[in-house]
């Protein structure tokens, strides 16, 4: 009864095994998708033109490199090592996100910095404006002392009036 056990055991290790080479060797046998190819390409701008991503730019030579990037991905190459293939012939211009190294760092830190900076300086300015706006209330009977005839003229105009 434990032989069978242990023939049983051995035969579900076996066929399990034979399956996922199988499946290894299909997965590696099968074109990369355009969507697959796309994700890719995405992150990646254009060499040649401005401003313009991989995925979308009509180049001959973007077609070139859409077709690179599939040929990478049949033989097995992640993400990343595409990524950074691109990196090597063209240099870093080609990523659509810049490392963060070197002054490319500021583009992470700048903004969220920037956005604090600005909601100190409005609270402060609130703030300010609040207590302006509480200590200013005067009664609207008082009058100004001056001794200007022209400021005691206005005043009493505006009394009249209002």
């Amino acid at each position: 009864m434990r032989r069978i056990g242990i023939t049983l055991l051995g035969l579900a290790i076996g066929a399990a095994t034979l399956l996922a080479i199988g499946a290894g060797a299909a997965a590696q046998g099968t074109a990369p998708t355009d969507d697959e190819v796309n994700a890719i390409a995405k992150q990646l701008y254009c060499p040649v033109c401005e401003n313009l991503p991989l995925d979308v730019c009509p180049t001959q030579a973007c077609a070139q490199w859409r077709e690179t990037i599939r040929l990478k991905l049949s033989e097995g190459w992640s993400e990343q090592q595409i990524k950074d293939y691109f990196v090597e012939q063209y240099g870093a211009r080609v990523l659509a996100t810049p490392p963060a190294e070197g002054l490319n760092w500021l583009v992470y830190v700048l903004p969220p910095v920037a956005f604090l900076i600005g909601a100190y300086v409005v609270f402060r300015a609130l703030r300010t404006w609040r207590r302006a706006a509480a200590g200013a209330s005067v009664a609207p009977d008082a009058t100004v002392a001056s001794d200007d005839p022209y400021v005691r003229q206005l005043e009493d105009e505006l009394r009249r009036r209002g």
